[in-house]
């Protein structure tokens, strides 16, 4: 049960509502190429047009240093949430002072305008409390659904919330109630997969689930530092030695637990990470010191392919191998549609490079429930506060 009041809880008619949303999305040639995070608004923002709300939108996009940078500019992002929306979007060249508070001044109910990039200023990233007090100063509510950035103790993440009634989005709300429903209350059996390149990422979602799950299935970089653990030789495979003993402990607290974690069995390997890179398979601790292993190989695919079929949960976070390059992409092909095809179970997508594998493969639309947020989602699974979602209002 999410214990925070969400907009539903709050009374909007006429009131101006400051929405942080999470419009960080890829753009090419001035134009949008990835709406997902847009579409997921979608239904937080038509709540508050349909109750006559005025709603002022505030997002960040890229990483600009403090400043104006045009390369980062929100424009782009307006005409696609335009379109989707059906309706116009009055666009404010700044986030705060006598420009925007015009605009906000000259608002209707159930009219939407759209901030520039809250990062343009330098008091978002450090929080600063004047910043955080000027934003809030163009508005009667705040409602935060940008789950993507709850894990920042930004200005416009944490800060207005000093300020202003402060709640959850639609978004947000289901974001955080999924993820912590699948650890508390998981259909099972519940297979976790988790992936990537660094297990000192995901060590803290690691020791979590650990708790939780009936299966854990490790690919990617970060198997390698398990086989170390192990006591195999990995070649000139991904390792981080810092963390070999820690992943001991892993192994050691799921064999306590019951917990299957599977690793590899098998890898395809080569001396480059190159699109035409010579590839064969080999076992585990049969990788040469000059090579490399950069995807799991096929007796691995169908060991994992076994334990997706038989979950009732499914939890997946990160790639078998380097899935951009195909030499090395079946792996995390075969896994993401072998979790589309487990139509029984709920599965749980966990951001970032998952969500890519998804949609290179045209299975977004197969799984239950994908997270918008990748490094906050793995932080709401280590336990972590998010510092976007303590700021609301409780319950």
């Amino acid at each position: 049960m999410f214990s925070k009041k969400t907009v539903k809880d709050a009374d909007v008619k006429g009131k101006r509502v400051l929405v942080r949303v999470d419009f960080n999305v890829p753009l090419a040639d001035g134009s949008v190429t990835d709406d997902t995070r847009v579409r997921a608004a979608l239904p937080t923002l038509r709540y508050l047009v349909d109750h006559g709300a005025r709603v002022i939108l505030v997002s960040h996009l890229g990483r600009p240093k403090g400043e104006p940078d045009p390369q980062f500019s929100l424009r782009p992002v307006r005409r696609t949430l335009q379109r989707l929306m059906g309706r116009n979007v009055v666009f404010v060249d700044t986030t705060v002072g006598p420009e925007a508070a015009e605009a906000v001044e000259r608002m209707v109910d159930g009219e939407i305008i759209m901030l520039e990039n809250v990062r343009f200023n330098a008091g978002e990233k450090t929080n600063d409390p004047a910043f955080a007090k000027a934003l809030a100063s163009l508005a009667d509510i705040y409602v935060n659904d940008a789950f993507g950035a709850a894990h920042r103790a930004h200005a416009s993440t944490a800060g207005v919330a000093e300020y202003l009634p402060a709640y959850a989005g639609l978004l947000l709300a289901r974001e955080v109630e999924t993820l912590t429903a699948m650890l508390a209350e998981p259909s099972r059996p519940f297979v976790a997969i988790l992936g990537g390149s660094k297990v000192s990422d995901k060590f803290g979602v690691i020791d979590r689930l650990i708790d939780a799950v009936d299966t854990l299935l490790i690919g990617g970089g970060m198997a390698f530092t398990f086989l170390v653990a192990q006591g195999l030789e990995v070649g000139h495979s991904l390792v981080e030695a810092d963390w070999v003993e820690p992943a001991k402990k892993m192994l050691t607290k799921a064999t306590e637990k019951g917990v299957e974690l599977l690793l590899p069995t098998d890898f395809v390997i080569a001396a480059d990470i190159a699109e035409d890179a010579d590839t064969r398979v080999v076992g585990r601790g049969e990788i040469p010191a000059d090579m490399m292993g950069l995807d799991i190989g096929p007796s691995s695919i169908e060991q994992f392919k076994g334990e997706i079929a038989r979950a009732k949960t499914i939890f997946w976070n990160g790639p078998m191998g380097v899935f951009e390059m195909a030499p090395f992409e079946a792996g995390t092909r075969e896994v993401a549609i072998a979790v589309g095809r487990n139509a029984r179970a709920e599965s749980i997508i966990g951001g970032g490079d998952s969500v890519a594998a998804l949609k290179k493969f045209g299975l977004e639309d197969r799984v239950t429930f994908v997270s918008t947020g990748g490094g906050a989602s793995m932080k709401l699974l280590e336990g972590a506060t998010l510092p976007g979602v303590e700021a609301l209002l409780d319950k």
